[in-house]
């Protein structure tokens, strides 16, 4: 991944890197390889929405593969890496009782996010099976339903700001999904990650260009 000397954090707590924990107060730097012609800055997430529930280009789909999580550390930020993408995101550092939690998608390279205690309860159950010696243990979503539509070629790349209050990239192809009880509450999840790991369980009636 190309290292760009301009973006360069300095960590106050440990980060999460590939699975590796860096001790706190390291300086890591991440590559963002896009050029202003190739990202938007903040687009309106909530007005595509609107505009993609108006034209019928919304549909409903829930997490129903198995995931692995631990115990996040206070103070800890989790860097979510996509396999071939890098840096699609980062965490705010984590809060006693919140979870790392650890797709199982060979296709984006088993990513890791950060989510918040009261989050994962609604949202997963378990653990359904053994803790490993790092301390992962298997859980399983409840399958909450979420609305979501396909980012266009149309709207190109861009970043926005996810609900932790974080940069988030996303790219033509890749799924915006949204709480349905909570506007605020919508993030992307990478193309490669929305197929191996959401089931859709109402497709849009019309079907966005691609």
């Amino acid at each position: 991944m190309a290292i760009n000397q301009e973006r360069r954090r300095r960590w106050s707590a440990g980060a999460i890197l590939f699975g590796l924990t860096f001790p706190a107060g390291l300086t890591v730097s991440f590559g963002l390889t896009l050029t202003a012609a190739q990202a938007q800055t903040q687009p309106d997430i909530a007005g595509m929405f609107a505009r993609a529930i108006q034209s019928e280009q919304t549909g409903v789909a829930r997490k129903t593969k198995s995931v692995d999580a631990r115990p996040a550390r206070p103070g800890e930020v989790v860097i979510t890496l996509i396999k071939g993408e890098g840096k699609e995101t980062q965490s705010r550092p984590a809060e006693r009782g919140d979870m790392v939690v650890r797709n199982r998608c060979l296709a984006t390279g088993n990513e890791e996010i950060l989510v918040k205690a009261a989050t994962f309860a609604e949202r997963y159950e378990g653990p359904v099976g053994v803790t490993d010696s790092d301390g992962w243990s298997p859980y399983r979503p409840r399958g909450i339903e979420m609305l979501y539509f396909i980012v266009r070629p149309e709207d190109g790349t861009f970043s926005f700001q996810a609900p932790w209050g974080e940069p988030m990239i996303a790219r033509p192809g890749d799924a915006i999904v949204r709480d349905p009880g909570n506007p605020k509450d919508a993030y992307r999840i990478a193309r490669a990650a929305f197929d191996c790991t959401y089931e859709i369980t109402q497709a849009p009636k019309q079907r966005r260009s691609e």
